[in-house]
């Protein structure tokens, strides 16, 4: 799951496209198919065969892969390309239409990243650099401050900066409620030649970032917060200018999805399911996302057993498993490949189920709040996908696991399905956020402690992982392609 300062879309941006497309889905209309003979008989199945211990021999195999290429699977690495061998080369073994999806991607590698208070008193500040900034003249951009507007929305719109104060000059903004692209975009429409973004909380600097060096239009990069509101405080009094030296190189790379899908099946009636495979450059991501990768991998082999590519044995609907890159640098993976699609290859696809991290060490089972019945962010799915939640809610309850509902915020690979209209659901256990004791209660773990202590990190590996939450995951995704293979019903189709 990749981390909040790559958000592409803000909640209010991600609302009004799903709230577009409930008012105009895009969808099949089709009239509901007659039930198949197997209908209900493949889910029970699959769930029965699909354990943690066979998924397990699979996330075994991506830390030997991490441990073998410098101890991660990102992205445009040895790492990734040799995870995307052992899914395609397993799957075309198990009888799947398997193919590759390149695309390009760039990687930043910073080599000065400073800024510096001019005048008296003047001293260097601890500063980060923005993933695919544009970087500074040589010897840096002195430029006098300009102070955004702080509210509820600090630096986000343009009443965020007043006409004319920050032509010529570099906006100190406070991090918050919105992407740092907006920030950066709002704050060159005002005429700054850089920005400065400073932290809300902690002691350490900003560390933000843009999806590719095409959104990178302003010299970018982030400060402490302790920092930041001495500046403003400065400000206030009087000017103050600063010296901001960033100088970032942006070497392009190839990676790719990899796509495999049922011989058989309506290929009008697509059952899509996706799990970002790379990982962060810090660490092996054995539970981002090597977890949903793994538990796909099981249930599609596991549905090949059933006889899901032989002839005359295949399910009503085809499935189609992905596996997608660089989803950690802004969903890149799976945009490209929702952008290749033509409209009629959209409308095929009849929903999109997503898993990211399902095996958090503390965890919590979230299940997509599609029916926005939490009112918490970005609103419903698209039609269809209150109906994909309450399948999932109504499993879980059967077999007497605790569940609630997780927003559609925009920071996994369900983004772009929903944004053309494709009902999504999924589920997962857990990143950054911190378990609440009414959740210790509920699911056990340490309140106060983040769902994934190990989030990003290079602690995120094989020992650190809840197979039994994991265990329910892989449920939940063996029920879901063993109901929509044979049947579309509950969706209305």
């Amino acid at each position: 799951m990749r981390a909040i300062r790559h958000r592409r879309r803000s909640i209010p941006a991600l609302a009004a496209l799903a709230a577009a497309a409930v008012a105009a889905p895009v969808l099949l209309t089709a009239t509901p198919a007659a039930a198949h003979p197997r209908e209900g008989r493949l889910a029970k199945e699959l769930v029965e065969e699909v354990t943690a211990r066979g998924a397990y021999r699979h996330l075994a195999r991506f830390q030997q892969i991490a441990d073998a290429n410098g101890g991660n699977r990102a992205a445009g690495t040895p790492g990734h390309a040799a995870s995307a061998a052992y899914v395609h080369d397993t799957l075309k073994k198990a009888g799947y239409q398997v193919s590759y999806q390149d695309f390009d991607i760039h990687e930043a590698h910073t080599k000065t990243e400073r800024t510096t208070v001019l005048g008296a008193g003047g001293r260097e500040l601890a500063t980060a650099a923005f993933t695919f900034t544009k970087s500074t003249p040589a010897g840096g951009l002195a430029a006098p401050l300009a102070l955004a507007r702080v509210d509820e929305t600090p630096g986000c719109t343009a009443d965020d900066y007043q006409p004319g104060a920050f032509t010529g000059k570099i906006a100190l903004v406070k991090r918050g409620a919105c992407t740092f692209v907006e920030k950066q975009r709002a704050a060159a429409a005002a005429g700054a030649v850089g920005v400065i973004v400073y932290n809300h909380s902690g002691t350490t600097p900003v560390r933000g970032g843009f999806s590719s060096p095409e959104e990178g239009i302003i010299p970018s990069a982030g400060i402490t917060l302790a920092d930041g509101e001495a500046l403003t405080a400065a400000a206030a009094r009087g000017e103050v200018s600063v010296r901001l030296d960033l100088d970032q190189e942006h070497v392009k790379k190839t990676t790719r999805n990899v796509i495999a899908e049922t011989r058989g099946g309506r290929s009008d009636r697509v059952v899509s399911l996706g799990a970002h495979l790379d990982s962060v450059p810090e660490g092996p991501g054995i539970n981002d996302n090597g977890s949903g990768s793994a538990g796909l991998l099981e249930v599609a082999l596991k549905l090949a057993d059933e006889g899901a590519n032989k002839k005359g044995k295949g399910p009503a609907n085809k499935v189609r498993f992905a596996w997608w890159s660089a989803e950690e640098l802004g969903l890149l993976g799976s945009e490209h490949y929702v952008a290749q699609l033509s409209e009629k290859q959209k409308k095929d696809i009849a929903l999109y189920l997503n898993f990211d991290m399902i095996a958090s060490p503390n965890p919590v089972q979230f299940v997509y709040d599609g029916d926005d019945s939490d009112k918490v962010g970005a609103g419903a799915g698209p039609a269809g996908s209150a109906q994909i939640e309450a399948l999932i809610n109504g499993f879980l309850d059967k077999k007497g696991k605790p569940h609630e509902g997780s927003d559609f915020d925009g920071r996994s690979d369900y983004g772009p399905f929903i944004a053309n209209g494709i009902p999504a659901g999924g589920t997962f256990a857990g990143a950054e956020g911190v378990k609440t004791a009414e959740q210790a209660g509920r699911y056990g773990g340490t309140a106060g402690a983040p769902y994934d202590p190990n989030y990003h990190g290079a602690g995120d590996n094989l020992k650190n992982l809840d197979l039994k939450v994991f265990d329910t995951n892989l449920d939940v995704i063996a029920h879901a392609v063993g109901t929509y293979a044979e049947s579309l019903r509950s969706l209305g189709k």
